[in-house]
């Protein structure tokens, strides 16, 4: 009886705040702890959005499956009061006067981007398994010393670390970050008047942000008036996924500044490079890029007044964007006004899909310019009032293919052991590598679809959804709406029927729309094996191990729980045990998708690097990751 009287002063509560629109806001009281860990057991107020949702579910499934406490999980947590008041907010466009309630209310994920706080450091450290700091005035007017940061945030799902006048004055001052924030999520790192002024000494950059979701580096006055301070960038930023560096006023005025990047941002997907004033006026500069951007997709690189108005600079651009998908790089006032600079470009851009290149103002005005030499240089370029004295172009490339076997494409790159198999791995007894399967996307909960139906999702509103979710210029946030937008946007490939969708409600209805109401859906258990060898137990295959078609889900990164979520025709689902290797005891039961046909597929797709082979020529499977998930039709009603 209690239960059905709170139900009732809910609704009335309701009735009457939405019949004020001047009512002031004010939000149910929330339980202290960890709000957010729903107990699904808990007896739920029929005007909840997770009753709303069990309601829904039993109209549009057919089946009396149990239902997926997995997705369930992830059902909106607001109570039927907190719902109504935010979605009459949402109505009025109104959300972002309340941000910090909403989000917090709505188990979101709204601050991608930290405040710094200034703190002063003048001792050697060593910080290993560190994270999330700010250094100002850090190594400032240090003489020798040596400061190392390894295993630095890594792992970590959002990292934000600044330093500011890092090394500023410094002499014979060295810094090595190894194994920087990698396999993090959200990786935000800003180095402010980097090694200005200093003399000497060196900076290390090894293993930077590897293998991060959406990578923004910031390195502004970095070395700006340096002398001889050795900069030095492996393996940076290497299989990332969309993210954006920025160079500003890198090396201005340097004196002697060797630089040097090596696999800078290989294998990234959509990655943005800026370097603005970088060397400029400055004396004797040595800078090497070498394998940067190799096997990227779409790498975006932009050079504006590098090298302008330097002394005896020599430049080294190799490998550069070799293997690379598409890709558009803009070189603007390149050595312009330069004095006897050398610059070198060897097998520049020879990507298997012709990119774009600008060339404007390239060495224009400079004097005693050796050489300007472009080696095995690819398709599609642009050269806009570029200086043409002592430029050659030695073995100039009338072809975009990479070496092929076979007349397909050939690429070495690195693929996670286990990400890749083959249909016949799937058999009781067999010993795998399961790769790692965990998710590293911030904690999120969908939104209620009376609230995520009023808010903008696209393109054309970004400026609304800038404001509503208090998204500056140029800031994480802003990155991750554009990126999040991007892919949702993005047309579908051949054959493909995608849609983004915020809610549960949306899942179902897109879910139904391709394979009917009689579904359920599937994840992998738990993430117990990921990234160890395992055994593979019982299988059973889905309808029967024949041929079907299903419905992937995959997360995207945004504020609230979305999924990216498309039909994958002419599959085989698989449900196996995964047993421990040597107490042969279960650990987890994973779900495996095989790609029966994979014809569409690229040549450069990780899949054949991993296995071998090439398109059409073979089936692909891999698990189902942590909180992703695949839909099919159900066996039994």
């Amino acid at each position: 009886m209690g239960r059905e009287v709170m139900a009732g002063m809910s609704v009335l509560f309701v009735i009457l705040f939405l019949s004020f629109p001047s009512c002031k806001v004010s939000f149910a009281a929330t339980t202290t702890g960890s709000p957010h860990k729903q107990n699904l057991s808990t007896p739920l107020n029929p005007f909840s959005p997770r009753a709303s949702l069990i309601r829904y579910w039993n109209k549009h499934i057919s089946n009396s499956l149990p239902k997926p406490l997995f997705l369930l999980s992830k059902a909106s947590p607001l109570s039927a009061i907190d719902s109504a008041i935010l979605t009459k907010l949402a109505t009025q466009n109104s959300l972002s006067l309340h941000l910090d309630s909403f989000c917090s209310l709505a188990n979101l994920f709204c601050f991608f981007d930290t405040k710094q706080s200034l703190r002063n450091h003048d001792q050697d450290s060593n910080f290993a398994l560190y994270s999330n700091k700010r250094f100002a005035n850090y190594g400032g007017s240090r003489l020798s010393g040596v400061d190392s940061f390894k295993n630095y945030s890594n792992g970590l799902n959002t990292v934000a670390d600044s330093f500011l006048r890092y090394s500023r004055e410094s002499t014979g001052h060295s810094e090595t970050f190894t194994n920087y924030g990698d396999d993090g999520n959200v990786a935000n790192a800003t180095f402010g008047n980097y090694g200005s002024a200093a003399t000497g000494g060196s900076g290390t950059f090894k293993n930077y942000d590897n293998r991060v979701n959406v990578p923004g580096l910031r390195f502004t006055t970095y070395a700006s008036d340096g002398n001889d301070h050795k900069l030095s960038f492996s393996s940076y930023s290497d299989e990332t996924n969309v993210g954006a560096q920025g160079f500003n006023s890198y090396g201005k005025k340097g004196n002697g500044v060797p630089s040097e990047f090596v696999s800078y941002s290989r294998d990234s997907n959509g990655i943005e490079s800026k370097f603005t004033g970088y060397g400029e006026l400055g004396n004797a500069a040595n800078d090497s890029f070498t394998s940067y951007g190799n096997s990227g997709n779409n790498p975006h690189n932009n050079f504006k007044s590098y090298g302008s108005g330097a002394n005896s600079a020599i430049d080294r651009f190799s490998s550069y964007r070799n293997g690379a998908n598409v890709g558009q790089d803009s070189f603007q006032s390149y050595a312009k006004d330069s004095n006897s600079g050398k610059v070198s470009f060897a097998n520049y851009g020879k990507s298997f899909n012709p990119g774009n290149d600008s060339f404007i103002d390239y060495g224009k005005g400079s004097k005693g310019m050796t050489t300007i030499g472009f080696k095995s240089y690819s398709l599609d370029r642009s050269f806009v009032v570029y200086k043409d004295k002592g430029v050659t172009f030695a073995g100039y490339s009338n072809t975009s293919s990479m070496p092929s076997e076979n007349g397909v494409s050939v690429k070495k790159r690195w693929v996670e052991p286990g990400k890749f198999f083959r249909e016949s791995m799937l058999k009781q007894g067999n010993v795998m590598v399961m790769p790692d399967i965990r998710d590293k996307m911030p904690e999120r909960s969908f939104l209620p679809r009376s609230i995520v139906s009023k808010l903008p999702f696209s393109t054309t509103n970004l400026a609304k959804l800038k404001d509503l979710f208090h998204a500056s210029a140029n800031s994480t946030m802003t990155r991750v709406l554009i990126n999040a937008l991007a892919e949702c946007e993005r047309a579908p490939s051949h054959g493909e029927t995608k849609r983004c969708v915020g809610s549960v409600e949306d899942m179902i209805d897109f879910a139904v729309s391709v394979l009917g109401h009689n579904v359920t859906v599937r994840t992998t258990k738990n993430v117990n094996g990921s990234k160890k060898r395992v055994m593979i137990g019982s299988v059973e295959g889905i309808n029967g191990g024949q041929v079907t078609k299903s419905v992937s889900c995959h997360q995207s990164l945004y504020p609230y729980l979305l999924y990216y979520c498309h039909s994958v025709p002419r599959v085989r689902v698989y449900e196996a045990d995964i047993v421990d290797v040597e107490s042969k005891e279960k650990i987890n039961v994973g779900v495996a998708i095989c790609h029966v046909d994979t014809s569409a597929w690229g040549p450069e797709h990780g899949a054949f690097v991993a296995l071998g082979s090439s398109p059409g020529k073979i089936e692909v499977c891999h698990w189902i990751f942590e909180n992703d998930m695949t839909w099919t039709i159900a066996d039994r009603g």
